[in-house]
C-alpha cells in the first residue's frame, strides 16, 4: 500500500504557511525526536530558505526516543546564526523562557516585539508546545492528527506573539519507508492506512533493529524470522482471534503500535543524523525501570 494523506484544508495551510513565514521573525518547527528527519516538512524548508528565516528545532517527545540519539541530533541541527535545536518532552520539559531565549538570539536583531510560527507535522505536539509555552491552554491538543485546522495568533507577552499553524504534510510522500514511520508515530489520519500493513513494516524494521525490544516487551524468544511470523505468535500470546478462530490481525496491529506510540518498547531512536549513522548503539533503550543486561 502506497501511503499518501493530503486532504484540502492541508494544500490551503500550506499557501497560508508561505505568507506567514514571510512575516515572521523566528520559524518554530516541532519534530519527533524518534523520527526528525521523516517529521520535518521538505516545504517549510524551502520556504525558510526563500525568505532567509532562522529556524529552533524542537525535538518533540524526547522522552520516547534515545538520548545519546537525541543529543546527536541536536548537535546535527544547530547551525550558528542560522538554527538551533532543543529537545522536549515528559520529565525533561523546556521552561517558555529557554524557548524565548533561544529564538530571540536567532532573531539577530534588536526589536521591540518579536513574532514566531509554531509549525510541525500533524499529532507532532504543536498545541500541546504552544500550551506549555504559554502556561495555559489556548490550544486544542488530542492524539488524532489535525486536530488544530486554521492559524491562531497569541500574544505571549508584551515582547511576543506566537502563530499556532495546523500540522501540514506535503503533496507527495515520495518516501514511502519515512512514510511509514510517520504512520507508525501516528501522524497520519487513521482513514488514510491500513492499520495492518503499517503494523506489519513496523514488525519488520523492530525486528531488525530491535529485537532486544521486542523481547523484553513480548517475552517472544527465539523471534522468529519474518513479521507476519512474529505477529501471529503475537496475536497467539494476546488471545487475538476474530469469532470464527482465525486471527484478529487488525486487533493485534492496534496492540503494536499502540505500544510504539507510547513508548512501551523502550526509548527507540529511528533516524540517526549522518554522522551518527554507523552508531547502532544509539537506536535504542529499554523503557523506564528496566534493568540493564550485561554479556
Amino acid at each position: 500500500m502506497t501511503i499518501s494523506w493530503y486532504p484540502g484544508h492541508m494544500f490551503k495551510a500550506n499557501k497560508e504557511l508561505a505568507k506567514l513565514i514571510e512575516q515572521v521573525d523566528v520559524v518554530i518547527e516541532v519534530l519527533d525526536a524518534r523520527m526528525p528527519a521523516a517529521s520535518s516538512n521538505p516545504l517549510l524548508h524551502k520556504m525558510r530558505r526563500q525568505h532567509h528565516k532562522p529556524c529552533l528545532h524542537i525535538l518533540n517527545k524526547a522522552d520516547l526516543a534515545n538520548p545519546d540519539a537525541t543529543r546527536a541530533w541536536v548537535k546535527h541541527l544547530t547551525r550558528a546564526g542560522e538554527s538551533s535545536a532543543l529537545p522536549n518532552g515528559t520529565g525533561q520539559l523546556l521552561f517558555p523562557a529557554t524557548i524565548v531565549t533561544h529564538c530571540q538570539r536567532l532573531a539577530q536583531h534588536q526589536k521591540r516585539r518579536y513574532s514566531a510560527a509554531i509549525i510541525g507535522i500533524p499529532n507532532v505536539g504543536k498545541s500541546t508546545l504552544l500550551n506549555q509555552i504559554s502556561g495555559r491552554k489556548l490550544a486544542k491538543t488530542g492524539n488524532e492528527p489535525a486536530v488544530t485546522k486554521n492559524q491562531q495568533r497569541i500574544k505571549l507577552n508584551e515582547n511576543w506573539f506566537l502563530f499556532d499553524t495546523p500540522g501540514v504534510l506535503w503533496p507527495r510522500l515520495e518516501d514511502q519507508d519515512a512514510a511509514y514511520r510517520l504512520a507508525a508515530a501516528g501522524a497520519i489520519r487513521h482513514t488514510a492506512i491500513v492499520f495492518e500493513d503499517v503494523a506489519m513494516e513496523a514488525a519488520e524494521f523492530l525486528l531488525r533493529d530491535f529485537p532486544e525490544a521486542l523481547i523484553e516487551r513480548y517475552r517472544i524468544q527465539p523471534l522468529p524470522g519474518s513479521a507476519e511470523e512474529f505477529m501471529s505468535i503475537l496475536a497467539e500470546r494476546r488471545a487475538c482471534r476474530t469469532q470464527r478462530g482465525d486471527t484478529d490481525w487488525h486487533r493485534v496491529s492496534e496492540i503494536l503500535l499502540h505500544d510504539f506510540r507510547e513508548g512501551k518498547l523502550g526509548r527507540l531512536t529511528l533516524e540517526l543524523p549522518p554522522a551518527a549513522a554507523s552508531n547502532q548503539t544509539l537506536h535504542g533503550e529499554p523503557p523506564a525501570g528496566t534493568p540493564e543486561t550485561h554479556a
